[in-house]
């Protein structure tokens, strides 16, 4: 069934079972954001070093995502997801048998690198499966679900380690993943039923970045990359990595209440996912002031995370961490913008293009933290400074694109062509410039 008619119950089945992958891409992903404490005791590393493991599967992530659109334009989405099952899986064998802090950064790398395979191929498959008018609200479906594996990464992955512990729960997952190619490999195709297999090019260095270039080129696509950059960075920052940290050592929570508020991220995002999905799917229009009104709230939130006198209380830390939570579906309206201004044929690339936004502003921003815990002996309201200003660089950029997209968006209608999304013209719209 072609994109612009009626998704099958096949195509459903398809998109169940590669979401799923991705789930558990997530769960490994964010492991670390209650396994941090436990990895610094075993690999016998401070703040600095704990950092770089997220600096290190992040950063491989980010460094993949174009690569991975382009060979999911190539190879098929299918084949993509293989891989990334496989990879997952022996990523965290290898974390749970590893003792020394090379063999981790190692098996983390190799996580990041499965990981990265994971979510352009399952809104690849989207695309292919579903009308166009159900894209934004199928990734925001899938956005969350992946934050199911998160939540499995809180209060029960800090069941598991404080119980069986830190060898058997890795081991076990890693296996569960490997196992889950079978699935993968019988049930996942790459189109609808009865279209004809698409042609596929081989990949050759110039044509890659032809590609890439030609995603990059098109406003749209640049305006993705600094809305993801923006929304989602603060969220996978505490989610990732330094959030127990945070709540443990510099707020005096016990381990497990820290946990649990985690999970506010994760239930605030799974709410919050499919009802901006469907907001957007219907007012397309609305995407960017959705965004603007999710940046002003974060910059509230921070502000008063920041600089409150004391330790935050429970009562202001839920809402807070329920707020910052809507970053995640918010950076889906950046793939959004990258599936309406880009061919079929490109939306795997642009969709990569866009996903290395939030990654990259993820990967400094970790780094930049645990180097300044290092500095300032622990101090987290200096050190979670660094949040603040990447969120405004972020938000510079994205409204400079903004501007630039719209320019651009008026210039097509004034050719007579066919436009994704009509938008009113105001004063402070003007003509495109150089980038």
């Amino acid at each position: 069934m072609s994109p612009a008619g009626r998704a099958s119950v096949r195509s459903w089945l398809i998109w169940l079972t590669a979401v799923f992958v991705y789930l558990l891409a997530v769960f490994h992903r964010t492991s670390f954001g209650v396994a941090g404490l436990q990895a610094a005791d075993r690999f016998g590393v401070g703040a600095a070093a704990l950092g770089t493991f997220t600096v290190l599967q992040v950063g491989v992530y980010a460094a993949m995502q174009i690569p991975t659109g382009v060979l999911v334009d190539r190879y098929g989405p299918r084949r993509v997801l293989l891989v990334a099952v496989v990879v997952l899986g022996s990523g965290q064998l290898l974390l749970g048998v590893a003792s020394t802090y090379g063999l981790g950064l190692l098996a983390r790398g190799v996580l990041g690198l499965g990981d990265a395979l994971t979510f352009v191929s399952v809104l690849r498959l989207v695309a292919a499966h579903f009308p166009v008018r159900q894209y934004a609200l199928l990734t925001s479906f899938t956005s969350a679900v992946g934050y199911v594996g998160n939540l499995a990464a809180t209060v029960p992955l800090t069941l598991l380690l404080n119980g069986p512990g830190w060898t058997f729960t890795f081991v076990a997952v890693g296996a569960i993943t490997l196992l889950y190619a079978v699935p993968v490999a019988v049930r996942v195709r790459d189109i609808p039923a009865g279209e004809p297999e698409p042609v596929r090019e081989p990949v050759r260095t110039a044509e890659l970045g032809r590609q890439v270039r030609a995603a990059w080129a098109v406003p749209g696509t640049r305006l993705g990359f600094w809305v993801h950059f923006t929304t989602m960075f603060a969220p996978n920052v505490l989610t990732l990595l330094w959030g127990v940290p945070f709540l443990v050592q510099g707020q005096g929570l016990p381990p497990a209440t820290a946990s649990a508020l985690l999970s506010v991220f994760v239930f605030g995002s799974m709410a919050g996912g499919p009802v901006l999905g469907t907001v957007i799917g219907r007012h397309p229009s609305l995407r960017m002031p959705l965004v603007g009104a999710y940046l002003g709230g974060a910059a509230v939130v921070w502000a008063v995370l920041l600089g409150w006198s004391g330790p935050v209380p429970t009562g202001v830390l839920v809402p807070a961490f329920a707020f910052l939570s809507l970053g995640g579906p918010a950076s889906m309206i950046g793939f959004a913008l990258a599936r309406d201004y880009n061919p079929l044929a490109r939306v795997g690339t642009a969709t990569g293009v866009v996903n290395v936004g939030g990654f990259v502003a993820t990967t400094v921003t970790a780094l930049v933290v645990g180097v300044l815990l290092q500095l300032t002996g622990g101090n987290f309201r200096l050190s979670l400074l660094a949040v603040v200003v990447v969120l405004a660089l972020g938000t510079w950029r994205m409204l400079t694109w903004w501007r630039r997209a719209r320019a651009h968006l008026f210039a097509a209608e004034a050719r007579g062509e066919s436009v994704p999304v009509r938008i009113r013209r105001h004063r402070w719209d003007r003509t495109p410039v150089a980038a």
